[in-house]
């Protein structure tokens, strides 16, 4: 039977519709019928009267029995094919439904079963949005996106918790991971390497949620973070500077402040003839250069087993013969390892870290390399640390939703048991614009830093005109 001739059989009941659902049993005597069920269907936020809303779940039933066996196939090497066949087979089906439907909302039809079967639902519209930086699900009700640094409410929501939890499993599964009672929690990617975190029942208590950061499919170059106002132009050649000087860097900031993005950026100027490792939880950074080695690691398997954690390759890293080490996050005993790699020849490294400021920045760099259980004393950590890192660029989020560097600190040594840090550059906050926008400026100190000792080594020179003019 060919696929025509399958549609018209879907409209042979006579009347050219589609055959409706058998009639409810009527209720016993003398008992109130219950209310009819209502039809809550918000796949794009519409009313119950929408007609798209009564015609797509029957079209994409209609959908799954003419094409089920493509559509789960698990041919992922041919999406663009099946999307055309799914496109096709939609407009095939829509040409025999005799309910009245502008074209608005037949293409409306068309794009939404399409993001159902083949995308991811009813977020699949804000993975598209390139104004949408992060996507927060909290229940199948409850969706919100991030849209220039703020939190807003989306338009969107899921049928149900089934319908969320389909979609939760349709992500892991194309990564080969799984999520269930047994193992609630789960990080994913999707495959424009947008980073996914799953939690499900019993855990969530109040139904599956799922975070999508979403991919920049054009990363944020230096000139752009200057735009923004998170760097200025001399600090952006000053840290372009350190780090074609081999000047180790560690990133530090809090969730959503930009961490990435600035390393990202800080990498870019790693000139382009020397053999780049990178070593990230979830891939997320884009080089650009030609000589680069991108490691991941890999949570255990469904049997406790296979687990490859970030310590692991950065060990790896140090035999792969790297003239640069780049650690997406440091979180746990690879601390040591880092800090290793960085006094044995392996300068001009870049990481980032989880603090609030650049002392403490160092304070959870010592707890980490602690955690690598080698009962290290706590002077010998420090005086590693001290000797390793040159610079700890801090990276903060305001209250207006602007990402700015708040410090640029740089580490001078040790005075007794304690590290000393001395301010660079510092965010000099100057109220607000009618907009509601931080203003104000990353000003220099009008300290000279000690790294330049360490790029003129390397050929690199800054203008001393970089560190003057000091803050009032």
């Amino acid at each position: 039977m060919t696929l025509s001739d399958r549609i018209a059989q879907k409209t042979s009941t006579g009347t050219g519709t589609w055959p409706s659902a058998a009639p409810a049993a009527e209720p016993p005597a003398g008992e109130t019928p219950p209310p009819p069920p209502v039809e809550r269907h918000r796949f794009g936020a519409h009313t119950a009267v929408d007609p798209v809303a009564e015609v797509r779940p029957r079209l994409q039933r209609a959908l799954a029995e003419i094409l089920g066996p493509t559509l789960y196939g698990g041919q992922t090497d041919a999406t663009e094919d099946l999307e055309q066949r799914v496109r096709q087979t939609l407009s095939d089906l829509l040409a025999r439904e005799e309910t009245p439907l502008a074209g608005a909302d037949r293409a409306r039809i068309v794009q939404e079963v399409t993001d159902e079967i083949l995308g991811h639902g009813p977020i699949e519209a804000l993975l598209r949005d390139p104004s949408i930086s992060e996507i927060m699900v909290n229940g199948p009700r409850s969706v919100f996106v991030e849209r220039a640094g703020r939190l807003l409410p989306a338009d969107v929501e899921f049928d149900d918790e089934a319908h969320l939890r389909r979609i939760i499993d349709r992500i892991c599964s194309r990564v080969g991971r799984r999520v269930d009672e047994a193992s609630p929690m789960v990080d994913a990617r999707l495959p424009d390497g947008s980073r996914v975190n799953a939690v499900v029942p019993p855990i969530a208590l109040d139904g599956s949620s799922l975070t999508i950061r979403k991919f920049a499919v054009q990363p944020l170059s230096v000139r752009d973070l200057v735009r923004f106002g998170t760097l200025t132009g001399r600090t952006a050649e000053f840290l372009e500077a350190c780090v074609r000087g081999r000047a180790n860097i560690v990133v530090s900031g809090g969730t959503g402040s930009g961490k990435t993005t600035m390393l990202n950026v800080l990498s870019g100027f790693v000139p382009g003839d020397e053999r780049i490792v990178t070593v990230e939880d979830a891939a997320e950074l884009q080089l650009r250069q030609e000589h680069v080695v991108r490691l991941e690691s890999r949570p255990p398997n469904f049997e406790n087993r296979g687990a490859i954690s970030t310590r692991d390759l950065v060990r790896n890293a140090l035999r792969m013969r790297p003239d640069r080490i780049v650690v997406g996050e440091v979180r746990d005993g690879a601390a040591l390892d880092m800090l290793q790699a960085m006094n044995t020849g392996h300068d001009g490294s870049l990481t980032t870290l989880h603090a609030n400021s650049p002392r403490d920045a160092l304070a959870r760099l010592e707890t980490m390399v602690m955690m690598a259980g080698m009962d290290l004393p706590l002077r010998a950590i420090r005086e590693q640390t001290a000797s390793a890192v040159h610079l700890v660029i801090q990276v903060n989020r305001l209250r207006d939703g602007s990402r700015r560097v708040t410090h640029i600190s740089e580490i001078t040594g040790m005075e007794a048991e304690i590290i000393s840090l001395q301010d660079l550059f510092l965010f000099d906050p100057r109220g607000r614009d009618a907009g509601g926008r931080v203003n104000g400026t990353l000003a220099p100190t009008g300290i000279r830093p000690r790294v330049l000792d360490v790029l003129a080594a390397h050929g690199v020179t800054v203008p001393a005109a970089t560190f003057g003019e000091a803050r009032r």
